[in-house]
């Protein structure tokens, strides 16, 4: 059984004079949780519902937010890095985004649900490239060129015993 968390609180209770009320516009709750997000070891990106991949920049368009007075619940469209543990990187990513919200703005948290759209080779594929990138300049390399021309144009060398032989027959 996972030890229970008894840093967090189990309920607020302030007694605060209410001068007025303070609401969130959902793009500031999709600002903190695409932060929270990125924040996660593993996130190779968002995607949208229908899954397409989404660019750093459109990346919001992977977060829907539903909001009530105090509480606010989200459902996120993520792509895992391969070779990743996706229910690990999914339940970080559950807690991060709940922690981000609740600790910045005082709304609660009702649910996170992550959606896995995909699964990025995107990293293997680059270290391939990259692999084999650098063997293609290795044997471009001078030095080793340098080292092949030797080779091709130097003669073998005679053993001692056979040029003893040549000299005294002359």
């Amino acid at each position: 059984m996972p030890a229970k968390k008894e840093n967090l609180p189990v309920s607020v209770e302030e007694e605060v004079e209410q001068c007025g009320t303070i609401t969130y516009a959902p793009e500031v709750i999709v600002i903190i949780t695409n932060a929270a997000i990125n924040e996660v070891a593993g996130i190779a990106g968002m995607s949208n519902a229908s899954g397409s991949i989404l660019s750093r920049k459109s990346s919001n368009k992977g977060i829907k937010v539903e909001m009530g007075p105090e509480e606010v619940s989200l459902d996120l469209y993520v792509v895992i890095e391969y070779d990743r543990p996706i229910q690990k990187v999914a339940q970080e990513v559950q807690e991060n985004v709940r922690k981000a919200i609740e600790s910045m703005t005082s709304l609660h948290v009702v649910r996170v649900d992550v959606h896995v759209q995909g699964v990025s080779f995107e990293k293997e594929n680059t270290a391939l490239a990259s692999g084999a990138r650098k063997a293609a300049l290795d044997a471009d390399s001078p030095k080793n060129n340098l080292a092949d021309t030797a080779e091709e144009t130097s003669e073998p060398e005679k053993e001692p015993a056979e040029t003893e032989q040549a000299r005294t027959e002359a």
